[in-house]
């Protein structure tokens, strides 16, 4: 081999590259080279991937990467448009570890520091940071030829000789590129002259993005989908020929057949670059120890024995060895400082009120965790495993995940920033990668299809909870209806072949909900890194980490760690000292409520079928709702009727063998747990618990080789490894062979016992306080979801079946938040738009203060120097926040403007005489407020007062539009928009309604816009909500010609159209009909006053002016545009008034404008 590809972009030059890595290394070995870099546009996202991949494939990685840098004389600091909007492209490839090191800081600092437009580094960087590192010229982007394209070869020389100059002899190489493109042949000429010139060494590139040339248009079509083009945009940016592949030595060597010495540098660079990665050793980052301790071990020991002594009063003897047995077996696997480091944190949050959960996943397994207070459930009492956390027969890296309150995570953050320095902590990346539909329907917008026609192909395949990460080359074999359209027509086989070839590639980046990464030296000594919003994120994903042996945590915010603690603050208003703790367990009344179905707001019980088991399992203790949570899940869902069966009739109980009885009686004779597998192979076989939790992840994975060895050792036994058999533990070979076919049958789906009880303990805490504590429980989980407002209408609707009264703001009762007060939970402040939490502050600090507010010129004076304008007290006016005071929301909306005026003036006035008084004059009493003077007018009516109330809170206070309409619409069989979208959302897929279903839905409309389709014709988006949810409607050309005057904010409607869904949204209704509800009786409009207007044709130019007259009068009659030429009607909606009429008869003549 004479030749190595140096210069080739992947999947991770996003959107751009299109070299899949798995596939390029396959094409690489097959074209027999041997090695092969990876240098992606600014970024090293593919570099562990590419090298791992090369490394199976007996392929030597180089790793690299295809910087950008800015102008000379320009440094990464400088962002301005005029002179750093251009940019240079250098290849950078890595000789060394010190290399790797260089490269990784140098692209880490492009995004910290040098972002602008694209991540880019400075010749000053450049200078510090070149050791280790060989540079490459680059294509027609890089400085020298640039410089060359410009005609200035001295310049082009001056760089190129900087270039060596900072990377030695063998460091710098100018890259000879030939795509067909002509402005190179100019280019390579100028490097042919500076390498006779300067000796500095050629090499032969082609600045890869796709593996074949039949492969260019699929990364043309990439390129467009990044910039929001279709290919027959002509002014798109696209690559000017198709040869920017993988080719082979020999059509590399045709391209240079005067500079052979350009493809062998190549091979000698490969031969220069060694850098190796080192996977499974673990970069945990030191703990300080606290004054006092010098030895890290010694103090874990202390800090254990003090938390048993405190959480074992009676100190068992087996709880002491098996806390023993933990210490010894977490220092023999070097996970001390592991432990020191998460207690540390979550002591911190315990110690500032940060709510924390009692854990989560297998961490809560261990005695250690629940004695260094990282947990808070004894795994003796409900018989959780440590080997199950920690296994002792496959060292692997701890992994506790812990939940905080979602409101103040971010603290505990900071906080780990802070202790361990910021250059040592970092979020973590992922990526969006395109999925079947989308890539269908990214697709079809380049190829500019109709999107009518893309839609419909995107639904013919398979979505749902069984198809969440299905190819399309699996729906092809399951949708009948697709392999029919792809078979059938060539323009849907070229969609679908196109959207196969970049379906599953990285898309976008995004940060990691939960993961921090904490290292022992600063970040990028291990891992590049990029910012996403602003924040530094790993340029590697969280497994990638892992596998460097770097410590992750998993951060997460739960918001039910944040409603139990508001409404426990809320409880100690009225019980001071309460805790959590304070809860009874197992309490029979908060169970019955439970069995009775009444789960809206309980954590994890809230689905229709997680209903549906608490009402068919009546659960009587957190050990039932653990099972609960365990079992609804696709696989083990199949097992609840017998669970339910067993629990309800306790006869129905067998067990293979009775020693599995004392496993099992928990469970009701059914295997749920892994725990459970894991005490079956050790009781009854005679495993180690190590033993067995390896066998428990061996079926887990299907691995079938390992399961039907196993089933040998557990029947018969295996002395080299110490296990028994259950034979020899006198369990009969019959009912051993039937008992280890159920484990295997059951075992890919056992849940995680540690994990199901800790959810089961919040889930219970959260059921008792809606039991006990409804109002205090309501109100602070109204406050949790403000974002949502179909969970605020479902909990409002739970607040009202409760009898629970949701009362209005008002500025001497209400809170920030929502709170409890006399007769119902009164409306929080936070939730007023255009009322900042600046005033809100100020106003509860002014109502401690001075106490309540006497009326509104007393409010308006004492706020008016706390950020009080015209917007926040329009907003507190509408929101009826001073219904209480006795003022009609009509008198204070004329007057407030006044108010403002008058009280800024009497300021003014007291302050000139104070100035006076000063300066010796006589000086004046201070001026008096302006007295309030309310003018006699109505009240806003109802329907004004909800759509003012909707306007600042996004919620009807004081009723809903539809409770005059509730019954009128039933009697024409309309649906509630609540049950279509909760069928939508079951796990198991719709049971009541279907894709293209016609429905017939009533409510009110809350906003609408228009938009101009491709075939230059009008359409709308409604979004229509009733008192149970909101939903949009799909409203084109033909229904708005027919019903676009019903079409106004706050009008109510009823609609008949198809449900409509789109795997990235919602079900929407594509609108076939619109008709207006009736009056406040409940009967529906369908006589009235019609106006007729005759016009010779639509060409008629009057017919403008005349669709602009009726748009000024909206009403809900009919009217009827006929034209005389075609004989056609076009009907439409206006108020029939006067003025209206006249102005019509003026422009048409009275005999073509008949009302009757």
């Amino acid at each position: 081999m004479s030749f190595v590809h140096l210069h080739l972009h992947t999947e991770f030059s996003l959107l751009d590259g299109a070299c899949r890595i798995k596939k390029l290394v396959e094409r690489v070995k097959e074209l027999g080279q041997d090695a092969v870099a990876i240098t992606d546009h600014g970024v090293m996202y593919g570099a562990i991937d590419f090298y791992r991949a090369c490394r199976e494939a007996g392929i030597k990685p180089i790793i690299g990467c295809e910087v950008y840098v800015a102008p000379r004389g320009r440094t990464r600091f400088q962002k301005v448009h005029e002179f750093d909007a251009a940019f240079s492209h250098l290849v950078l490839l890595c000789r060394n570890e010190e290399g790797y090191r260089n490269l990784s800081y140098m692209v880490s600092q492009a995004f910290l520091e040098g972002f602008y437009i694209k991540p880019r580094i400075d010749l000053d960087l450049l200078r510090e940071h070149c050791g280790g590192l060989i540079a490459c010229s680059a294509c027609l982007g890089g400085e020298v030829p640039k410089l060359l394209m410009a005609g200035d070869y001295e310049k082009a020389k001056e760089a190129a000789l900087e270039m060596r100059e900072l990377f030695g002899e063998d460091g710098y190489y100018l890259e000879l590129q030939d795509h067909g493109i002509p402005v190179q042949r100019q280019v390579n000429g100028g490097l042919l002259r500076l390498h006779e010139e300067t000796g500095i060494p050629l090499i032969a590139t082609n600045d890869a993005h796709y593996l074949r040339r039949e492969d260019a248009e699929m990364q043309d079509i990439l390129m467009c989908i990044q910039m929001g083009k279709t290919l027959d945009d002509p002014g798109r940016m696209k690559f000017e020929t198709q040869e920017f592949y993988v080719k082979s030595e020999a059509e590399m060597a045709e391209l240079f057949p005067n500079a052979p010495e350009a493809l062998e540098n190549t091979v000698r660079i490969a031969e220069l670059c060694n850098v190796e990665f080192e996977f499974g050793k673990y970069h945990l980052p030191h703990f300080q120890l606290p004054e006092g301790y010098d030895d890290g071990e010694a103090y874990f020991r202390d800090l254990c024995w003090r938390g048993f002594a405190r959480r074992y009063p009676g100190q068992p003897e087996q709880y002491r060895k098996q806390l023993e047995y933990e210490m010894g077996m977490i220092k023999k696997m070097g996970f001390v400082d592991y432990f020191l480091i998460v207690s540390d944190f979550i002591a911190y949050a315990k110690g500032n009120g940060i709510p924390v959960g009692p854990g989560r996943g297998s961490a809560a397994g261990s005695m250690v965790s629940y004695c260094l207070n990282i947990t808070d459930l004894d795994p003796m009492k409900y018989g959780l495993y440590f080997e199950r956390f920690l296994n002792p027969d496959r060292v692997s890296m701890p992994d506790i995940d812990i939940d905080f309150c979602i409101r103040r995570r971010q603290e505990v953050i900071d906080y780990v920033n802070r202790k361990y320095g910021s250059d040592h902590v970092a979020q973590i990346v992922t990526f969006g990668t395109m999925a079947a539909r989308g890539a269908v329907r990214d697709v079809g917008r380049v190829l500019n299809m109709p999107y009518a026609d893309v839609d419909a192909i995107a639904k013919q395949i398979p979505s749902g909870p069984g198809a969440l990460h299905i190819t399309l080359e699996d729906a092809l074999k399951l949708s009948k209806q697709l392999k029919d359209s792809y078979d059938g027509d060539p323009q849907v086989r070229k969609l679908i072949d196109t959207a196969r070839a970049i379906e599953g590639m990285p898309r976008n980046t995004s940060t990691h909900a939960a993961g921090v990464v904490i290292t022992n030296r600063p970040v990028v000594d291990y891992v590049p890194l990029a910012t996403n919003d602003g924040l530094p994120v790993t340029q590697y994903i969280m497994t990638t980490l892992e596998e460097l042996g770097l410590l992750k945590m998993d951060f997460l915010g739960l918001r039910n760690l944040t409603i139990l603690d508001d409404a426990v603050r809320m409880v100690r208003e009225k019980e001071p000292g309460f805790t959590l703790a304070d809860i009874q367990e197992n309490d029979p009344a908060v169970m019955a409520m439970l069995g009775e179905g009444k789960t809206s707001g309980v954590f994890q019980m809230e689905s229709a079928g997680m209903t549906g088991v608490c009402v068919g399992l009546k659960p009587q203790t957190i050990e039932d709702i653990t099972a609960i949570i365990a079992l609804y899940r696709p696989g083990p869902m199949d097992s609840i009727p017998r669970f339910i069966a067993c629990k309800q009739n306790p006869g129905k109980i067998t067990y293979k063998h009775p020693a599995l009885k004392p496993i099992l009686s928990n469970t009701y004779g059914c295997i749920v747990y892994q725990e459970q597998v894991l005490q079956i192979f050790q009781q009854l076989a005679g495993y180690s618990l190590g033993q067995a939790d390896m066998v428990r992840r061996a079926m887990s994975k299907k691995k079938r080789k390992e399961i039907e060895r196993e089933r040998q050792f557990f029947i018969y036994g295996d002395p080299s490894r110490g296990i028994a058999g259950c034979i020899t533990n006198g369990i009969p070979e019959d009912a051993a062979k039937a008992i280890y076919e159920e484990i295997d049958a059951f075992a890919e789906y056992a849940f995680n016992k540690a994990h199901a009880v800790c959810y089961a303990v919040v889930a219970y805490q959260t059921a008792w306080f809606k039991y006990h504590h409804p109002k205090e429980y309501m109100a602070a989980l109204l406050t949790s979801v403000l974002d949502s407002s179909e969970k605020v209408a479902e909990y409002i609707a739970e607040c009202r079946e409760c009898g629970i009264e949701l009362l209005p703001p008002d500025v001497n009762e209400s809170q920030a938040d929502f709170t409890v007060s006399d007769g119902g939970i009164r409306f929080g402040l936070v939730a007023l738009k255009g009322v900042g939490r600046n005033v809100i502050n100020g106003l509860l600090e002014e109502r401690s203060k001075g106490g309540p507010f006497t009326d509104f010129m007393d409010f308006c004076d004492r706020m008016f120097d706390r950020d009080l304008n015209r917007r926040v007290l329009e907003s507190l006016i509408k929101s009826g926040s001073f219904d209480r005071m006795g003022c009609r929301r009509s008198q204070l909306m004329e007057v407030f403007g006044q108010v403002l005026d008058g009280i800024a003036a009497s300021r003014k006035r007291n302050l000139e005489g104070q100035l006076d008084l000063f300066g010796m004059g006589g000086g004046e009493e201070q001026a008096a407020l302006p007295a309030l003077h309310l003018p006699d007018i109505p009240e806003y009516s109802p329907q004004e007062r909800m759509t003012m109330e909707k306007e600042v809170t996004g919620l009807y206070l004081s009723g809903h539009p539809m409770d005059a309409y509730r019954e009128a619409a039933r009697a024409v069989g309309a649906v509630t928009i609540g049950s279509i979208l909760s069928d939508f959302s079951r796990e198991d897929g719709p049971a009541r309604y279907r894709d293209g279903e016609q429905v017939t839905v009533a409510g009110v409309i809350a906003t609408y816009k228009t938009r101009t389709t491709r075939n230059n014709t009008l359409m709308a988006y409604v979004d229509l909500e009733d008192d149970t949810a909101s939903m949009e409607l799909l409203c084109f050309s033909r229904v708005l010609n027919e019903s676009g005057g019903y079409i106004r904010e706050n009008s109510a409607i009823l609609v008949t159209g198809k449900i409509s869904v789109r795997d990235e949204k919602e079900p929407q209704l594509m609108v076939d009909a619109i008709r207006p509800l009736g009056d406040l009786d409940g009967k529906v409009q369908t006589d009235g006053q019609r106006l007729y207007l005759r016009l010779p044709c639509r060409e008629d130019p009057r017919l403008r002016k005349v669709k602009l007259a009726l748009s000024f009068f909206p009403g809900e009659s009919q009217a009827v545009l006929y034209f005389e030429d075609c004989k056609k009607r076009v009907g439409t909606r206006c108020q029939i008034h006067p003025a209206l009429v006249e102005d019509l008869k003026e422009r048409l003549g009275a005999e073509n404008v008949v009302v009757k």
